[in-house]
């Protein structure tokens, strides 16, 4: 089968490799429909995410069918159209047990890591996928439900609510600020609405992002690199700073910025991926009562969303702003990695 391959920061190539087998009772192998890009998967190719060998198959995100299931599946069937997590469960252990799949003790890829597909085990940029712990690990897709829908479900959509929207505590009536408004930020932005947030302000360096965040409702928007942005800001919250300030980049300048917009007894939800240290000024954040959260994603609330999905209750369908072939893998990256440019959320890569 053809794969995007990891060869070591700054390099990849659309290849063959061997098709995937089943190595457990209870893996099974979908056939890719659908599959994306992730910012996680641009943080891999500047290499930071070390823990990536070189030869790995990047991706963690798919829609697929199911092609062939291991002995002890039961409830799956080959032909059944599914949403792969991008978080492994296997169901039984006791952070599964709790719903905390992220740190799932299964050893498949390494035990307390949930993360595997992309990062410890091949990923969701193939032709061909094996699953493990599939019957904890994909969902079915509701009749109805196209591919470029579900395929918001297996990453961007639970972690923007989850390590954003739930992490940040967001309550009815709460005044909140998303900083990046690449793909997760915005699923944070439209997935505010579900707790509260009474008035949700965007800030992206990006004009059209910024334009864009209305769609997914964003009230306000504000650029960081005016001189008054946080004057901007603090016009917007009678003077008091954000209620809940969700990080979505991942890099320290925009952690700072919403260190410095949150209110006293506010609440900051880390959700980017880090690749360098940040300061935490822990002598002037005690005093003002600020939680800080950090995560990640454990889809634990994927089915609750994909109900609101079918019933088209989240504009996912505005996330999706480009198309291209599995075999037109390399133009998706050159397309996704220049979004400024090409300005583009997610793209959509279909089987040829």
């Amino acid at each position: 089968m053809k794969a995007l391959v990891y060869h070591g920061p700054g390099q990849k190539a659309w290849e063959e490799i061997p098709d995937p087998t089943i190595q457990a009772p209870t893996d099974v192998i979908i056939q890719v429909d659908t599959t994306t890009i992730c910012g996680s998967d641009l943080h891999i190719l500047k290499g930071d995410v070390p823990t990536v060998e070189p030869g790995r198959v990047l991706g963690h995100e798919a829609v697929g069918t199911i092609t062939e299931i291991g002995d002890a599946v039961t409830t799956l069937a080959v032909g059944d159209r599914v949403i792969v997590s991008c978080i492994k469960s296997c169901g039984k252990c006791s952070f599964c047990k709790k719903g905390i799949y992220s740190h799932c003790l299964g050893d498949e890829g390494a035990s307390g890591m949930g993360w595997v597909f992309g990062h410890l085990i091949n990923g969701t940029q193939a032709e061909y996928l094996r699953v493990p712990y599939a019957e904890n690990s994909v969902y079915k897709v509701p009749a109805g439900v196209p591919d470029s829908h579900a395929i918001m479900l297996s990453d961007i959509l639970p972690t923007g609510f989850e390590i954003g929207v739930l992490n940040g505590q967001v309550k009815p009536g709460d005044i909140v600020a998303i900083v990046g408004a690449g793909p997760v930020g915005l699923a944070a932005i439209m997935t505010a609405s579900l707790q509260g947030a009474a008035r949700v302000i965007a800030l992206d360096l990006d004009a059209n992002r910024r334009a864009e965040a209305h769609k997914f409702g964003a009230t306000h928007d504000v650029d960081p690199a005016a001189s008054d942005w946080k004057e901007q800001v603090f016009a917007l919250t009678d003077g008091l700073g954000v209620d809940v300030a969700i990080e979505a980049v991942g890099i320290p300048q925009t952690f700072d910025s919403c260190v410095k917009m949150v209110r006293p007894g506010g609440n900051i939800a880390n959700v980017g991926v880090h690749g360098k240290p940040v300061e935490l000024p822990v002598q002037d954040l005690w005093i003002h009562n600020i939680n800080i959260s950090l995560g990640l994603v454990n889809t634990n609330t994927l089915s609750m969303l994909l109900n609101l999905v079918a019933e088209k209750k989240l504009p996912v369908d505005k996330l999706a702003t480009h198309y291209f072939k599995l075999s037109q893998m390399m133009d998706a990256y050159d397309t996704f990695s220049r979004a400024a440019e090409t300005k583009a959320l997610k793209v959509v890569i279909t089987r040829d």
